[in-house]
């Protein structure tokens, strides 16, 4: 199984990072006989999918935001929609920011061109926030397992990968076994994790993945914030958010992370990566963590917004997804229904059997153990 989770991470060398390209501006939103894109639940609300087009077109505009380009193929999703509807910008915003990020633009700028139309978010912020969005049911709703999705259409999970280290093979000369070498002299001012694990769900997950290798469970994540506190202590925790840019240039040589990332930012990456930067996924349980796609309750380009994931729910988007080692939501469908890139899947292998994400109730009482210990426990 192992051995499967290695060359799931292996899978996003094939990826590369694009740029985007960011456009600001305004509009109205559109709306189709008695039903406006804003309330609708369905593209058969507005008519059906060439109505939601047509209003899209007419907004011209979408607003994402912590998309990174070499975040699960972003890059190339981003640029695909605005090849497959050149009416539609994409505004990309704070692309290196947090889950937490995303809500708090959403509050700050609500009723303002600027704000958000739609969210990739962690499961934990999002069940904090859920009246920040809007019901909204893709077409090929039924390709979506049941328990990856609200029954109302809330939200619905799209792609998965699994937690990693990664690490600068020319400073880290013997790959780790487990979360304890971290704990070596070898990692000292070394080991990083992507931001806060109060704000943001990678970070997050850090510290999940070292309570599982630690003797805790996703019921008990307290020994992850334990073991952050001991890497704080022994000097190796490294208060530095890391980035493409800071693996490239030696700044953080240990990066604990999705497989998907970690990859991205070592040869997968080009002259933007860093050739020397391995990902190992460890033995052990392998931690997942869907993200969510959801729609802002006040988008100021709703009809694109919907649009938007129509398009993140094809087996297109979702193949881009997986070519990039992240498991999407319509994997099963799309094996069913052969839609799925077999070559890509060869590659990637199944999603392993011993993998652990935690539910939303989990999830939501971990954020609270986080919220009340993690300062004191790096402070």
């Amino acid at each position: 199984m192992n051995s499967k989770r290695l060359i799931a991470a292996a899978a996003i060398m094939a990826a590369s990072a694009l740029a985007l390209t960011a456009c600001a501006g305004s509009s109205t939103p559109a709306s189709t006989g008695e039903t406006s894109a804003k309330t609708a639940t369905s593209a058969a609300d507005l008519g059906g999918m060439d109505a939601l087009v047509a209003a899209a077109n007419a907004e011209g505009q979408l607003n994402v935001i912590t998309l990174p380009p070499s975040w699960a193929n972003y890059g190339k999703i981003i640029s695909g929609f605005e090849a497959k509807y050149p009416g539609i910008k994409i505004n990309s915003a704070n692309p290196d920011g947090s889950s937490a990020d995303e809500v708090a633009a959403a509050k700050a700028q609500q009723g303002q061109s600027t704000a958000p139309d739609v969210f990739d978010i962690g499961t934990a912020v999002l069940q904090q926030n859920l009246d920040l969005v809007a019901p909204y049911k893709v077409a090929n709703w039924a390709d979506i397992p049941a328990d990856f999705k609200d029954a109302d259409g809330k939200w619905y999970y799209d792609y998965t990968g699994l937690m990693s280290v990664g690490y600068d093979s020319k400073v880290i000369t013997t790959p780790p076994t487990s979360m304890k070498d971290l704990l070596g002299a070898a990692y000292n001012g070394k080991v990083a994790i992507k931001g806060d694990p109060t704000q943001a769900n990678e970070a997050a997950s850090a510290v999940y993945l070292a309570a599982l290798q630690s003797g805790g469970s996703a019921d008990n994540i307290q020994p992850g914030i334990d073991f952050f506190s001991q890497l704080k202590k022994a000097g190796n925790f490294l208060a530095v958010t890391p980035t493409q840019a800071t693996v490239a240039s030696g700044e953080t040589p240990v990066v604990i992370q999705w497989s998907y990332n970690n990859l991205a930012w070592g040869a997968a990456g080009g002259t933007s990566g860093n050739p020397d930067y391995k990902t190992v996924v460890l033995p052990g349980s392998a931690l997942g963590s869907y993200y969510n796609q959801a729609i802002s309750v006040d988008a100021p380009h709703p009809a694109a917004a919907r649009l938007w994931e129509e398009y993140i729910y094809s087996p297109e988007v979702q193949n881009l997804y997986l070519a990039s080692g992240a498991y999407p939501a319509t994997l099963t469908a799309m094996q069913s229904g052969n839609t799925v890139d077999k070559t890509v899947l060869a590659t990637v292998g199944a999603p392993p059997q011993n993998f652990v994400q935690l539910t939303a109730d989990q999830a939501t009482a971990a954020a609270g153990l986080l919220k009340s210990g993690w300062a004191s426990a790096i402070g």
